[in-house]
């Protein structure tokens, strides 16, 4: 299945435990290896690095650990074992 990745903005992020996480408002993508990195639930917007790394570490998924992207994006709950990124 593919879908265009401007759908993804605005989109409500659950984990498959039910917890809602948030909104998707930037993707990260990686364009040496062609794939999508992260996806953040707060705008990239920030005005010193420390507040850039904040939302990179606290208000970010990695889209590794993306499960389903339709109506809603699924991301892997708190119990669930993370996914291990293919080399």
């Amino acid at each position: 299945m593919s879908m265009r990745l401007s759908k993804l903005f605005g989109m409500d992020v659950y984990t498959t435990d039910g917890e809602y996480k948030g909104k998707v408002y930037d993707i990260v993508i990686n364009l040496e290896k062609g794939k999508l990195e992260t996806i953040t639930t707060e705008p990239l917007k920030a005005k010193t690095k420390q507040e850039a790394k904040k939302i990179l570490s606290e208000k970010s998924i990695p889209y590794r650990n993306v499960k389903s992207a339709k109506d809603i994006v699924v991301v892997l709950g708190k119990n669930m074992p993370v996914q291990r990124e293919e080399q």
